[in-house]
């Protein structure tokens, strides 16, 4: 239980990664407030799930590009758990466009799904963080270092949160909080369930341990980086894709 007594706020939980990270998060001890922007039902039934295994989970509703409803989130959650210890920054979008293509209006979607997010919630957050600090983990990409094409866009904006996770490590750590981000690749979510089969295999061949990642594969490293284990690891992305890049 190297989480016991913790809590933890993962925006976009309801499924992916996000609930993947809320369910080993919740398995290691931690209370889990569990965010979910439309997804009311599936959010419900991850915090049922974990209540049954005897852990501590409640579901939030809350677009977290919206800075009133990221304020309202943390406060929620703080309200009903008492504070924040971690913060886990996963919500997001991909809208997959080609260069002639790309719109202002996507742009801005993607920019605020993805970035934008990432700061509203660590202002929200980090004032309910205690005295003897916390942890940040935002969920980054491994595009935001070798975007692909249609790609760009979400690469830009994941870029943009791994130069966030750099520069607030430095101006959060006077207060014992340290900011890391994890990198995903290639990884089986419903977010990548459109993939041709020929692409997933294509991926998978080039990759050096032969498959995609499952979302459990990024959940762990998360738990690491939440833990005490991690505590001299600041402003640091950890890509997580199998070897591929």
């Amino acid at each position: 239980m190297k989480l016991h007594g913790k809590v933890a706020l993962v925006t976009g939980a309801a499924s992916g990664i996000g609930a993947a990270i809320a369910r080993a998060l919740a398995a290691e001890g931690a209370a889990v407030a569990i965010n979910y922007r439309t997804s009311q039902a599936p959010a419900d039934a991850l915090a049922a799930e974990i209540l049954a295994q005897n852990g501590q989970a409640h579901a939030f509703g809350g677009d977290v590009s919206v800075p009133a409803q990221a304020t309202a989130l943390a406060a929620a959650a703080a309200a009903h758990f008492g504070r924040i210890d971690i913060l886990v920054n996963n919500a997001g979008l991909i809208e997959p466009v080609v260069f002639g293509a790309i719109d202002p209006e996507s742009f801005h979607r993607q920019f605020a799904a993805n970035t934008l997010s990432v700061l509203l919630m660590m202002q929200a957050a980090v004032p309910h963080f205690p005295e003897i600090g916390g942890r940040v983990i935002n969920i980054s990409s491994s595009l935001a270092l070798a975007p692909l094409e249609s790609t760009v866009i979400y690469a830009a904006a994941k870029a943009a949160v791994n130069t966030m996770t750099q520069g607030f490590a430095r101006e959060l750590g006077k207060r014992h909080i340290t900011v890391n981000a994890i990198a995903p690749g290639a990884t089986e979510t419903p977010m990548t369930a459109a993939v041709p089969a020929e692409v997933k295999d294509r991926i998978s061949a080039a990759t050096p341990l032969g498959r995609w990642a499952q979302p459990e594969d990024i959940a762990d490293v998360a738990v690491f980086l939440a833990s005490d284990a991690a505590r001299f690891i600041t402003g640091r992305v950890i890509v997580v894709d199998g070897g591929l890049i």
